[in-house]
């Protein structure tokens, strides 16, 4: 059986103001030609297909004509679809029952019931088998998909964030093992597994480090087969297990991720056999292009003629579709406000899209007072807050936070967060 696992689509998203929905139609269209090529059984979608919970009608255009088309392309694939901390999960899920008609699974909620026993004592209780989804190979083997969204906190009611998941996850497990013997299970999930690799400065992916918001399953006997995961942008393995892993955005959300790879993960799944996984790589219709690539403080001159040498002049005065995305780093005092505007000309000039001026400000390096190190501003207005609140509280009180006081403050910062995605 093959299965093609991806996540954090992000439609509707804007790279510094500019519509990125081409390029997710770029990306669409080169997924189609893999539906075509490996004519998978199915096609799961781990979360975040939506930039925000509020997407454009144009960007829901774009992902109804997709579902469209796989179905056409692929009628005995089947789709499964779960929310991500950017969807609105009730807005995903809405068109559920028509999508059904069409083999179309979504997932955005959990559902829960009302259970009474014979005392009269009630609870809310997880419908698991909600979310296990069968599905038959065009061969006649079979698989289950454990299809969980991402698990808000008001979902996972337990003192811990990471513990009330794990639970939930162990859970859903054991049911589908119950349900279905012999099976293979694959669970598709959106969360931020413990000791995942991301870049901490990258503003996409905003994540509490060392939060509630961690989950480890290190450990863990009884587990799927596979398990792919969304969330986390970088394509990696997870817990330093070969059966989990994060499948990767499909373009890159910000510059601090111009070197990731992209693409789907093609799983296959063989009787008595571990999964096999083999990434199917995209190369994004922009590339990302930082000036200089390094630490180097440039001259205006020295920066006018790397320019010069790395960006071709645009042809007929055009730009054309595959123009890459470009990012001038300056320091700070070196640059007039003159200087900056005629390297602002210069790249107009080229085959390339340039998306902003990075400033940077000299920072003393705590190793070696002698030696500059640069810090750029969006650095610091995209930091993490924790620590920043931690150094204002040791600052004015004299002592650290404890334990307590780190998990109320962690607890509301990914409150607010949640609510900025809803």
């Amino acid at each position: 059986m093959k299965i093609i696992c991806t996540s954090d689509w992000h439609l509707g998203n804007l790279f510094k103001s500019y519509d990125r929905l081409p390029e997710h139609e770029h990306f669409l269209r080169w997924l189609l030609d893999q539906i075509d090529e490996q004519q998978p059984d199915a096609l799961l979608v781990a979360g975040d297909v939506f930039d925000n919970g509020n997407p454009s009608g144009k960007a829901q255009s774009v992902y109804y004509k997709f579902l469209a088309d796989a179905t056409q392309h692929c009628p005995a694939m089947r789709i499964i679809i779960t929310a991500g901390n950017h969807d609105s999960a009730s807005r995903l899920e809405a068109p559920r029952e028509l999508l059904t008609h069409h083999h179309v699974e979504v997932r955005g909620n959990v559902l829960r019931h009302w259970v009474t026993d014979a005392n009269g004592q009630g609870d809310w209780q997880f419908d698991y088998d909600d979310l296990l989804i069968p599905i038959t190979g065009q061969a006649g083997d079979h698989a289950v998909v454990l299809a969980v969204p991402y698990l808000r906190s008001d979902v996972v009611r337990d003192a811990s964030y990471s513990r009330g998941v794990k639970n939930f996850l162990c859970a859903l497990t054991a049911r589908a093992h119950e349900l279905y013997h012999d099976v293979p299970l694959v669970m598709m999930a959106h969360m931020y597994a413990t000791g995942s690799e991301i870049d901490s400065s990258d503003p996409s992916e905003k994540i509490i480090i060392g939060g509630l918001e961690q989950v480890d399953m290190k450990g863990w006997a009884d587990h799927p087969d596979y398990l792919t995961c969304g969330h986390i942008h970088k394509r990696q393995h997870i817990w330093g297990t070969d059966w989990a892993r994060y499948s990767g955005s499909v373009l890159p959300m910000s510059f601090a991720e111009k070197d990731y790879t992209h693409g789907v993960d093609l799983v296959t799944l063989t009787d008595g056999h571990r999964p096999k996984v083999e990434q199917l790589v995209y190369t994004p219709q922009h590339q990302l292009v930082v000036l200089p690539d390094d630490k180097e403080t440039l001259t205006p001159a020295k920066l006018k003629r790397l320019i010069n040498k790395v960006l071709p002049d645009r042809t007929e005065g055009r730009i054309n579709a595959s123009a890459p995305y470009v990012m001038l780093k300056v320091a700070q005092k070196k640059f007039s406000s003159d200087e900056i505007h005629e390297l602002e000309e210069l790249v107009s000039q080229k085959n390339a899209i340039l998306c902003g001026i990075q400033k940077f400000l000299p920072q003393i390096n705590a190793n070696d007072a002698q030696q500059p190190v640069l810090k750029s501003i969006d650095d610091i207005l995209n930091s993490d807050p924790m620590p920043i609140l931690q150094q204002t509280f040791q600052t004015q009180k004299g002592h650290e936070l404890n334990e307590r006081q780190k998990s109320m403050l962690n607890e509301i910062i990914q409150n607010i967060k949640n609510e900025t995605n809803d």
